[in-house]
């Protein structure tokens, strides 16, 4: 049985002292007029060098906390175990998982304080062979099963949800599109780039007036002789402006049935990122667009999946990709669930560490419980979405995985967002501040509540699929 080499004592001091030491940088920096973030920070935050030093003690906190991190995921290899042994093989993926999640935490903290896209993610990914993470091997990827990437996904979740917005968008949404209802084609150009990490590839399904209900759309095509004429406007889109190919959807112009998928090229003529959609009160390395499609032309052989169908391929993405946000909610407990117990041990306040008091007991049994409860529910769905894997057209599997993954999204995402708010009463002021190690999930959190299916869409979905046909809410 192969056992994971998580990150080794050896390489703590290393990392330890790269966290102590950012205070110092940010002075130095100053100094030297460097055009970092560091230097935003002296200027918008004005850190001086005797605040640097009060804020000492606590980026040694910080640093701490993140040593913990490959223990707690270690734990989670040994949870997810106990309902099914995973291979030599899946192990193997987990650790380059782990290995790329220590490479990327100081660029994830450097982009998200300067609130900018994280381009390093894409690189680190390709680094360590995990870009066509949930690829099969016979297409060239790493062959991960559904509960493999669903730990991957729980790992990236703890340095938030940047990194886990890029993966389950061209992993979880696109990759798998493409590879479930792709031609050769559309695997020899479009699927086995993005494997290699040569092209990064987005989902545009959202549109300014079609979120939840996505037969409210408003992008058309038109089929020409050579191809097709798409028109319209995609929002919110992840991945959008940094995507070298796009799964589209759209209606044939005049229509409101018959919605079908398109994989377009973002150099294609009247395609554009008309806007970066940075206004965001997280998410801040995440890529986020809005995108126009103007008379944007589409070779035939683009059409992904059957004429008609684009719904099927929408909705089968959607399935991997709730399990994908929930894995990633359950990873924002843990980091928040380490971070508050490093806190309550080492802070004191009236006299004595913050835990001996009861209340900051409560907080921190609430976000412990939080954890469990968003576990096992998403680990059940990943599962059960390997059967279905294996059996894609038996109906009756399909809607038991479509319920445990609503059932898994709406706990984990709630269980995120209130346990980062938990997060942040702990650790007081500090945890106000983006120099925190939790307040960024409390910022990108909430978005888990809202993407890839609302709460209250997944509470409508949970009831109708437990009373059954004829029950749909919004038929």
């Amino acid at each position: 049985m192969h056992t994971p080499n998580f990150m080794s004592g050896s390489q703590i001091p290393k990392v330890l002292r790269k966290l102590v030491n950012l205070p110092l940088l940010c002075c130095n920096q100053k100094r030297q007029g460097a055009s970092s973030y560091y230097q935003r920070l002296n200027q918008e935050l004005k850190i001086d060098f005797c605040r640097v030093q009060r804020c000492k003690f606590e980026v040694i906190h910080f640093a701490m906390e993140r040593l913990a991190m490959d223990d707690s995921f270690q734990r989670a290899i040994q949870s997810a175990s106990k309902l099914r042994q995973l291979s030599d093989e899946q192990l193997r993926i987990l650790e380059r998982v782990d290995e790329a999640c220590q490479e990327l935490y100081l660029p994830e903290v450097e982009h998200y304080i300067a609130h900018k896209y994280n381009d390093q993610t894409p690189q680190i990914l390709k680094k360590h062979g995990l870009m066509g993470l949930t690829v099969s091997t016979k297409h060239g990827g790493a062959g991960a099963d559904s509960l493999t990437w669903a730990l991957a996904l729980e790992r990236f979740g703890q340095l938030g949800l940047g990194v886990v917005t890029f993966v389950d968008v061209h992993c979880l949404l696109a990759s798998l599109a493409i590879e479930q209802w792709g031609t050769d084609y559309h695997r020899r150009n479009y699927l086995a780039p993005a494997v290699k990490g040569e092209k990064i590839l987005a989902y545009g399904l959202t549109e300014p007036e079609a979120g939840s209900d996505p037969t409210s759309l408003k992008t058309s095509f038109e089929e020409h002789d050579n191809g097709y004429v798409l028109n319209g406007t995609k929002y919110l889109i992840s991945n959008g402006s940094v995507a070298d190919a796009l799964v589209i959807f759209a209606y044939p112009k005049g229509k409101k049935e018959g919605m079908s998928a398109f994989l377009v090229d973002s150099k294609s003529e009247g395609f554009s990122a008309a806007m970066h959609l940075e206004e965001k009160i997280g998410l801040f390395t995440s890529d986020t667009a809005l995108l126009e499609l103007s008379n944007c032309k589409v070779p035939k052989e683009n059409r992904l999946g059957q004429p008609g169908k684009g719904l099927h391929v929408a909705y089968s993405a959607l399935l991997n990709g709730r399990i994908g946000i929930a894995a990633g909610c359950v990873g924002i407990i843990e980091d928040c669930f380490n971070s508050i117990t490093e806190r309550a041990r080492s802070r004191v306040q009236h006299g004595k560490p913050i835990g001996k008091h009861q209340l900051i007991q409560r907080h921190l049994a609430n976000v412990a419980m939080n954890l469990e409860m968003a576990r096992w529910p998403t680990y059940v769905a990943a599962l059960e979405k390997t059967q279905l894997d294996a059996a894609p057209e038996n109906l009756e599997l399909r809607n038991k995985v479509d319920l445990q993954s609503a059932i898994a999204k709406r706990v984990a995402s709630r269980m995120a967002y209130e346990s980062a708010d938990l997060a942040v009463q702990i650790f007081g002021g500090f945890g106000y501040s983006l120099l925190s190690p939790v307040a960024k999930h409390l910022c990108d959190a909430r978005v888990a509540r809202i993407y890839e299916g609302t709460d209250e869409i997944m509470e409508l979905k949970i009831a109708s699929l437990v009373l059954g046909k004829g029950f749909e809410a919004y038929s």
